[in-house]
């Protein structure tokens, strides 16, 4: 396995639809492993499923990462290096290792059902390999075109005596790994409009790029066996694995597109901080605490893939709602800032600080900021709170203001009154802001100004 000083991690993603929690718990585990490492991090659109494949989906894929902070060092495009993965499998049709077949997915479909009714594990027998010149020739005449397998090297000489044959590898996050060759199906490495499946491009990609360290799910461990014997059949030595935990929603089932995954397009709509998403999405079903961090170099930090769970791990999503409240509220004056002025929003770090432990989301300073500005429409002031507000009204202390304003009338008018606690506070509360919670109220009647303050009361 390979061991360098400098890592050079990738992410895959297929431009078929966009990213989900479980896509970027993927991304974001490469990404930490190369900010912790020095390494470098290559963008890899694997767009060779030119059907369903899109520009649109790729560029949503690339405005998720940034959008998280995974920026790139690299990036290619699959559709753009054809001539690499033909140049591979003329390689290894040379070397004998790669085969026509012309089974229709009906008929292997049949194959297996008779091999599971025998009793028989359900592996493609290589009866291609069997074809003669005349059979092949008349399957082509009936409109038929070949996919390709890749010969595994399960057997010593006869492909028809397969004994099993282990692959050993060391993987990052579960420890020495075999896989037994003969257990699988030779796997198509084709199509039959001559397009290229996952494997071929994955496996050449990753020699040709220098991938040291591959980071992916515990969904393809079994891959790893197979591309580790085309890597080697191709002259090339494997890099470092390293499977992850999977995530899984409330029912149990993984997260996926067509399961209707949280999208990162739609946290991101919904106003979610970035970091919340992201610290939740790559904590979650390791050993260390789910903690709002402040950048990826933080997580980072924290990150180790030797604590990540062997056992599949429950996604919350209301897990990354109580982070992205804890990182508003801890966000200083100058990091919102920029954010507060996009949004017309900025009324200084007081009203910043004010404001702030009350927000689910950022957007929700615009709910604030009318109370400040202009007020509203009118409280509906109780009967029993009326002559209560017109004393609070005489009581205001006269202009300028400190720091202590609110404190000095509030004492004011429990001397005069003998109202306190809820009593006094909430009328106050509901006159000045026409809600019955909300932030702290003396730095908010110091916002609001006397001016504003006396015509609120009645």
């Amino acid at each position: 396995m390979t061991d360098i000083s400098t890592p050079i991690v990738r992410f895959a993603p297929s431009p078929t639809g966009r990213l989900h929690v479980g896509n970027i718990r993927t991304a974001l585990f490469n990404k930490l492993f190369a900010l912790k490492h020095g390494g470098n991090f290559v963008l890899r659109m694997d767009d060779t499923d030119t059907e369903r494949s899109t520009s649109e989906f790729a560029k949503g894929i690339e405005e998720d990462l940034l959008w998280l902070g995974v920026t790139w060092d690299r990036m290619e495009r699959q559709s753009d290096r054809t001539e690499l993965y033909d140049a591979a499998a003329s390689k290894l049709r040379e070397a004998g290792l790669l085969y026509a077949c012309y089974e229709t997915a009906d008929e292997l479909d049949r194959r297996r059902k008779r091999q599971m009714a025998r009793g028989l594990p359900p592996v493609y027998d290589r009866a291609a390999l069997k074809l003669t010149d005349e059979e092949r020739a008349a399957f082509e005449a009936e409109g038929r075109t070949a996919h390709w397998r890749f010969l595994l090297p399960n057997h010593s000489g006869d492909p028809f005596e397969t004994k099993r044959t282990e692959v050993h590898f060391p993987d990052l996050m579960r420890g020495d790994q075999t896989v037994d060759l003969a257990s699988m199906s030779d796997p198509v490495l084709v199509r039959g409009d001559g397009t290229y499946l996952y494997t071929l491009p994955s496996v050449v990609d990753d020699l040709d790029m220098g991938v040291t360290h591959v980071i992916r799910g515990a969904d393809h461990i079994a891959n790893t066996g197979v591309q580790i014997a085309v890597m080697e059949a191709l002259g090339g030595n494997a890099p470092t694995f390293g499977h992850h935990n999977l995530l899984q929603d409330a029912s149990g089932e993984g997260l996926s597109k067509r399961k209707g995954a949280l999208s990162i397009a739609s946290l991101r709509e919904s106003g979610l901080e970035p970091m919340a998403v992201a610290s939740v999405a790559a904590l979650t079903g390791t050993s260390a605490d789910v903690e709002a961090l402040s950048s990826l170099t933080a997580l980072a930090d924290v990150f180790d893939p030797s604590t990540v769970s062997k056992s599949n791990s429950r996604f919350e999503p209301r897990e990354i709602s109580a982070l992205n409240e804890q990182i508003l509220h801890q966000m200083p004056y100058a990091d919102a800032q920029p954010r507060l002025q996009a949004l017309g929003c900025d009324e200084g770090h007081v009203f910043w600080e004010t404001v702030r432990a009350n927000m689910t989301v950022l957007n929700d300073v615009s709910d604030w900021v009318p109370i400040i500005r202009e007020g509203f429409d009118g409280a509906i002031i109780d009967d029993d709170d009326r002559d209560f507000l017109i004393t609070a009204a005489k009581a205001l202390p006269a202009a300028p203001w400190g720091d202590d304003v609110w404190k000095e009338w509030t004492t004011a008018l429990k001397q005069e009154t003998g109202r306190k606690g809820r009593g006094l506070f909430m009328p106050l509360r509901k006159v000045l802001t026409g809600l019955e919670h909300g932030p702290e109220l003396a730095p908010l009647l110091s916002l609001i100004g006397r001016e504003e303050t006396l015509r609120r009361l009645p």
